[in-house]
């Protein structure tokens, strides 16, 4: 399933679909701007990584114990741009990620999805991403997908596995708890996350 032998689209086509990419982040960062969203940290200061879970940096500085998450959207993205592009080139591809991923974190950012993290998870103190977190989620799908259209889908599936597996057991948290918590909270899984 890598896009090493797919037919290589023209380089202006391509170049386009890039930009567009890009331009695809930057609209998700200025709309969180509009939003009201945080530049960086209230804090004041940037961290390359949040080390802390569920302390009050989390979801505010380049990276944190989600990344992993995020690099997982980029693989079941590139996954699903396969499926629904075959004929497209990858870069068309990316672009049907990047939206589908800029979306989310938009709408992860606002008092809708905030309110039911607090409510239905653990994460009561979550306040929403920096807009310098949620650009950096996007850039780390985006690897995440780049990743996954070179490698083979053993070795993507087994990387999936070992950070859903890790942070789960580091945090208590991974992409599979955090969808199933927001879509259909469970006490005792909430509970077990708690007792960390």
């Amino acid at each position: 399933m890598t896009d090493r032998a797919a037919s290589h689209p023209q380089p202006s086509a391509a170049r386009f679909f890039l930009v567009a990419s890009f331009g695809v982040l930057l609209i998700q960062i200025i709309t969180e701007y509009f939003m009201g969203r945080l530049l960086i940290c209230e804090c004041g200061y940037i961290k390359l990584f949040e080390p802390v879970a569920n302390g009050p940096g989390n979801s505010q500085h380049m990276a944190d114990w989600y990344t992993p998450s995020h690099i997982i959207h980029g693989f079941l993205f590139y996954g699903l741009g396969y499926l629904l592009l075959r004929n497209k080139p990858l870069s068309a591809r990316l672009l049907l990620a990047t939206v589908i991923e800029a979306a989310w974190e938009i709408l992860e950012n606002t008092p809708l999805i905030i309110d039911r993290y607090r409510a239905a998870t653990i994460s009561l103190d979550y306040f929403g991403d920096s807009i310098l977190n949620s650009a950096m989620d996007t850039i780390f799908m985006m690897l995440g997908f780049v990743f996954a259209a070179r490698m083979p889908v053993a070795v993507t599936i087994a990387i999936a596995i070992v950070f859903e597996l890790f942070t789960g057991w580091l945090i208590r948290d991974n992409l599979t708890l955090n969808v199933l918590m927001l879509v259909w909270p469970l006490d005792a899984v909430k509970a077990w996350q708690g007792a960390l």
